[in-house]
């Protein structure tokens, strides 16, 4: 009789160990980041007639890639405007009134911390319009998730850097620069979310700020609409220039 409840006694042990470590694997599992790539990308267009004639269009590509020590993020954005008015003398005249390119690059390089990263940047911009018609940023640093709840997160990084800018009037400007980025997201329901981002380059000539506030709506499993204001502020411009931007954009956006 004791070897039978000993028995039984071990068999129940084993069961819950074996129990214990399933749960342990399948959390272990549910919490490992998916490698591989994923990758978004949306498109907006504006055509207006009557009084006023003229097109834009705005355009971007999201592309995250998960590697084992790595954790990368790439990022293509182009926006271009065409206004037709018509002459005193009847003639149908056609402007380019933006045109702006900008394309950026983070490698994150994973700590013993899931969230903490030690971070590579580079950035360069070509607005054809802008106060800087180019405008290039190189910087490194430490990131890291300040807070995470089931709804919401907000991740933070600064680190040192080095920009060079070229003016409207072709005068060139470079330096030392600290840079400071921060994304929030929410998660407000299973079809919809809401992500600001914001990013300081603080130099001793120009200090660059820009943020964007997003609202995306899911349509079905890979297809969403975005609606996204964003602002850009320059603290010096040449003369003539106005130091902030903004942009509203609805955009459809596509998931694979």
């Amino acid at each position: 009789m004791k070897k039978t409840l000993c028995s039984v006694s071990v068999l129940s042990s084993l069961f819950i160990l074996s129990g214990l470590v399933t749960v342990q694997a399948e959390e272990s599992a549910s919490n490992e980041t998916k490698l591989g790539w994923s990758t978004s990308a949306e498109l907006g267009a504006i055509t207006t007639s009557g009084n006023t004639k003229g097109t834009s269009i705005t355009g971007k590509i999201d592309s995250k890639q998960e590697l084992e020590q790595w954790s990368n993020d790439y990022t293509f954005s182009a926006f271009f405007k065409r206004d037709e008015t018509e002459a005193d003398d009847g003639q149908t005249l056609v402007e380019t009134s933006a045109e702006r390119y900008a394309a950026s690059a983070k490698g994150g390089y994973k700590l013993n911390k899931d969230t903490a990263r030690l971070f590579i940047y580079g950035s360069h911009v070509d607005d054809r319009f802008g106060a800087y018609t180019e405008y290039t940023t190189v910087a490194v640093g430490y990131g890291d998730e300040l807070f995470k709840t089931d709804t919401m997160s907000l991740e933070g990084e600064i680190g040192p850097g080095y920009y060079r800018g070229k003016t409207d009037l072709e005068e060139t400007e470079n330096g030392m620069i600290v840079r400071s980025a921060a994304t929030y997201r929410w998660q407000i329901s299973e079809s919809a979310r809401f992500k600001q981002t914001l990013s300081l380059e603080y130099g001793e000539d120009n200090k660059r700020t820009i943020a964007e506030s997003s609202l995306t709506a899911k349509i079905n499993g890979r297809m969403q609409m975005k609606a996204a204001f964003l602002v850009q502020n320059d603290s010096k411009v040449p003369v003539g220039k106005k130091k902030t931007d903004t942009q509203t954009s609805l955009t459809f956006v596509y998931s694979f």
